[in-house]
């Protein structure tokens, strides 16, 4: 083991660790390979801030790096807001284990900074997160989650004054402050409960409630575009343990929607202990929600991660079964209702990413709608919506394939809130023309074409995960495909070198620097490569448009096939 590793495990080791830490770092002494897992890297911001498995060691989440990343990002505001003292900070948490205990030790560590923090009086999601931010004008945002990754992960996500995510640039600049934070362990008291307790009754904390969550709930309810009928569905619902649980079955009724809950996915559990995985893109997610569905007869079922910042959705087919449909499909249906019954005075703009499906571009083209693509993570998302502000344009629509969407940026972040209240209208709208969500997919297939998507991930965990990751995107860099599935590649878009290769000719990128790459055929499809910025696996996507669902289908399948054998052989 390198000398620079062993000196790390050296530092903790001669630290009076908190006990449960302690016990697992002895543990480890016994497993060098786990013990260099946990060390051999300090963790690293991705797409969605920090997210790592729970436990010792700087490549792991626990107290002494929440506090040593809190203390980096105060600094980071130190600098850029002058009047931070009374600005303040917002921080929420959501169910996973030791969501609750990190939210109070970064709260302490802000509070002995001098600068006053807005804490939540229990679990919260994220775009509710946001929304304080704004609401509040404070100077930043953290919220302590790992979405939908497995029970053994947590995660600690950073916003802007905006309530949006740091952008890289921004990211860079905290990650600097961070990593000059010399020593974690003087950061976090001996009792912090003690701490918190103190810092509650001399006012730097100030604990949020039900007065903000009415705020909230006041512009969620904006969203809807006209009156429908609302008590012809039945819709089941379920948070997956998550931070759903707190409202969203209240806001649904209260807009005299018919909700049934999946009540044993009710309660907070940061175990999922009815789960697979408390991920709503996996069907697995649904198992559950199918089994009440059936039982109920109804009509769609909803499913939100244990943030609340995604929704998945499934929905009847002509046979009567339920199938669920990927968040690309979800967001062309919304972007289709948005289309066709909201009218603005101004000029509409949609936002989505360079791996979210074509069939937005086709859609916003036939209603006049401008249409923005950025990077992966809706932090490019927020980003560009701050822009238009105050211009002749307005922020219409924002979605990614990877089930997230808004539809008004009083949040910057996917708001699950937002768009279940508007699958509702929109389920409700069809069902008075005897249409299924399942129906109108295909009504949206017939009028634009199949659009297909897929998405294979594959998992490669730990050092010599990473270290194949890089490997197999370096390899498709420097060996650049010119065909694939019988299909002639017109198009490469490296986004780490920001090169654009067209017809052979080589462009610049103007998005910002990410290890991307991006293979466009002559008919627009195209497959992009991209290791997960919050779990560790390369993701490949692929998007065609067939003629037929089933040539569409072929066409994925051949693609994914191809690339694999490419990363077989590496």
């Amino acid at each position: 083991m390198e000398q620079k590793i062993l000196e790390k495990i050296s530092l903790w080791d001669n630290q009076n660790l908190e006990a449960s830490l302690r016990e697992e770092l002895e543990n480890l002494k016994q497993d060098e390979k786990a013990l260099y897992d946990a060390f051999y890297t300090d963790i690293a911001f991705g797409t969605g801030g920090l997210r790592g498995i729970l436990g010792v060691g700087t490549n792991r989440m626990n107290i002494y790096v929440v506090a040593k990343t809190t203390q980096g990002f105060v600094n980071y505001m130190i600098e850029k807001y002058e009047n931070i003292k009374e600005m303040g900070v917002v921080i929420s948490y959501d169910c996973r284990k030791n969501s609750d205990v990190f939210s109070k030790v970064a709260a302490n560590v802000i509070a002995s900074n001098g600068i006053k923090v807005y804490i939540f009086d229990s679990l919260r999601s994220t775009p509710e997160l946001s929304f304080a931010v704004r609401h509040y004008k404070a100077a930043g945002g953290i919220m302590i989650t790992a979405s939908h990754n497995p029970p053994i992960y947590n995660g600690y996500k950073v916003y802007d004054h905006e309530g949006c995510q740091l952008v890289p640039e921004l990211a860079d600049l905290c990650i600097a402050k961070v990593n000059a934070v010399e020593n974690m362990f003087d950061l976090v008291e001996a009792n912090y409960e003690l701490a918190f307790n103190k810092n509650l009754a001399n006012g730097m904390i100030k604990v949020l409630g039900r007065e903000t969550d009415k705020e909230y709930i006041k512009l969620v309810n904006t969203v809807k575009v006209q009156d429908v009928k609302k008590d012809n569905i039945k819709l089941v619902y379920t948070p997956l343990h998550g931070t759903g649980t707190v409202f969203m079955k209240e806001l649904l009724e209260q807009n005299g929607y018919n909700i049934i809950p999946v009540e044993e996915q009710m309660v907070p559990d940061g175990n999922f202990s009815t789960l697979k995985s408390p991920n709503p893109e996996e069907a697995s997610a649904f198992e559950y929600a199918i089994n009440l569905g059936k039982k109920e007869n109804a009509d769609i079922l909803i499913a939100t991660d244990p943030d609340a910042d995604r929704m998945g959705i499934a929905a009847k087919n002509k046979e009567g079964e339920y199938v669920l449909l990927t968040g690309n499909q979800t967001g062309a249906i919304l972007l289709d209702y948005l289309a066709k019954y909201k009218h603005t005075e101004k000029q509409r703009v949609v936002y989505n990413t360079i791996v979210t499906s074509n069939l937005a571009k086709a859609i916003c083209e036939r209603h006049g709608i401008e249409l923005v693509q950025t990077l992966t993570g809706f932090k490019f998302i927020g980003e560009q919506a701050a822009l238009i502000e105050g211009t002749d344009k307005e922020f219409f629509f924002g979605y990614e394939e990877s089930y997230g969407y808004v539809i008004k940026d009083f949040v910057r972040d996917k708001d699950s809130f937002q768009a279940t209240l508007l699958l509702c209208e929109v389920a409700s709208f069809y069902k008075e023309q005897g249409k299924t969500l399942y129906d109108v997919l295909f009504d949206i297939f017939e009028e634009y074409g199949y659009y297909i998507e897929g998405v294979h991930n594959i998992s490669l965990v730990g050092a010599e995960g990473s270290a194949k990751i890089n490997q197999i995107m370096t390899h498709f860099q420097q060996n650049p495909l010119t065909t694939l599935a019988g299909k002639e590649i017109v198009t490469i878009e490296d986004y780490q070198d920001s090169i654009k290769l067209e017809h052979g000719v080589k462009k610049a990128l103007t998005l910002p620097k990410s290890f991307v790459l991006k293979y466009i055929f002559e008919d627009g499809g195209w497959f992009v490569l991209r290791p997960s910025g919050t779990e560790p696996k390369l993701k490949i996507y692929v998007a065609i448009k067939g003629n037929t669902l089933e040539e569409a289908n072929e066409l994925i399948k051949n693609v994914k096939a191809e690339v694999l054998a490419i990363i077989d052989q590496i």
